[in-house]
């Protein structure tokens, strides 16, 4: 159980912030900012959930802002050992393989694309589409962390699942009230 009785520290005034296992690093290091990336990503679907309602997928997105914050504490903790433990938090396989079959059941009632579709639609699509690029940000982050850290495979499988099951949600959305919004190549020349 996190406890936090005082929000401040002053720990990190010289410009560093610790890790899981205690060593320091730079708030600009590649790691940190994979963390703040997923963070980002976390609050954008916070305010999807607000959009949504309290119905499906707000309950799905719910999980899935529980797994970001495991994520960024496996972010956090260095090493190469990626098995997860009484006290370390890892991205598993089957929070990945979760992803996959919500993915699946939401593309089964979408018509294939003819078109690429524009990040926008009903209030709630459109924030969904934000949240799916934030997540795409904090894989590209993440992967560049992952060139000079060792980083968990499954936390980056989790973050590529994740913001394809963001554009499925957002399909199905706009579905819903409407369709896509289709890009016309050119229209505007």
């Amino acid at each position: 159980m996190v406890k936090l009785n005082k929000i401040y520290t002053r720990t990190g005034d010289d410009g560093t912030t610790g890790l899981v296992d205690g060593s320091r690093v730079a708030k600009h290091d590649p790691r940190m900012a994979a963390i703040g990336d997923v963070d980002e990503a976390n609050s954008a679907i916070g305010v999807a959930i607000a959009a949504i309602g309290e119905d499906y997928p707000a309950r799905l997105l719910l999980t899935v802002q529980n797994d970001l914050f495991d994520l960024g504490a496996d972010l956090a903790t260095p090493g190469d050992d990626f098995e997860p433990g009484e006290m370390t938090l890892r991205i598993v396989p089957a929070q990945v393989a979760r992803l996959e079959v919500a993915i699946d059941a939401a593309n089964e009632s979408l018509s294939p694309l003819t078109s690429f579709i524009l990040p926008g639609g009903s209030q709630a699509a459109a924030a969904v589409h934000l949240a799916r690029a934030i997540v795409r940000r904090a894989e590209r982050s993440a992967t560049a962390a992952a060139a000079s850290v060792s980083l968990n495979p499954q936390a980056l499988a989790y973050l590529n699942r994740l913001s394809d099951l963001l554009f499925v949600l957002a399909r199905e959305m706009n579905q819903e009230a409407g369709g896509d919004v289709l890009w016309t190549p050119g229209a505007h020349r």
